[in-house]
């Protein structure tokens, strides 16, 4: 936790030439509780802009079918804990009409979920180095990465701790 994975999904989500790229895109954020028809249920109403009442998984996976049928569509599956190769079946099984260049990411923790989902290439992100960590620090903290004669040279040493500390961890930084 807290190397940067719905940080780097966020980026690529919300940058101009990915949104252009889709018509359609959708973000939900899953947890270790996985319910397929809850995380239906809102791709559904993302793509749709409507909400949807019925608590009928069929009804909503044909809704869903239909209104990818033929767009080209980015969602962003965040914090995925289950690796049920079944579940995952049934959520991305209204996904097959979807026009070809869909995409769909998944942020989790474990190597499995992306085995599962077949998530190729698996993009493992690591924590930052000691530099990166002090480099990152001291722009947010300081408005600089340049600390050389900073009004705030008394601090650097204080700032070093702190960044190691953070064990590479963008989050804690």
């Amino acid at each position: 936790g807290g190397v940067g994975k719905t940080t780097l999904a966020q980026i690529v989500y919300n940058d101009k030439e990915v949104e252009g790229h889709f018509d359609l895109k959708a973000w939900v954020c899953l947890s270790e509780e996985f319910d397929v028809l809850r995380v239906s249920k809102t791709l559904l109403e993302s793509v749709t802009s409507s909400v949807w009442e019925s608590n009928n998984l069929d009804f909503i996976r044909v809704k869903l079918k239909q209104s990818l049928k033929d767009k080209k569509f980015l969602f962003v599956l965040d914090d995925m804990w289950n690796d049920s190769y079944s579940d995952w079946h049934e959520l991305v099984t209204p996904f097959v009409d979807g026009r070809s260049g869909s995409r769909v990411i998944i942020t989790t923790r474990q190597q499995k979920v992306a085995e599962v989902t077949h998530t190729f290439p698996i993009h493992k992100l690591e924590p930052l180095s000691y530099g990166d960590c002090w480099s990152l620090l001291s722009k947010h903290a300081f408005g600089s990465e340049d600390f050389c004669g900073s009004k705030y040279a008394s601090l650097e040493a204080i700032g070093r701790r702190i960044a190691k500390k953070c064990c590479g961890l963008p989050l804690a930084l």
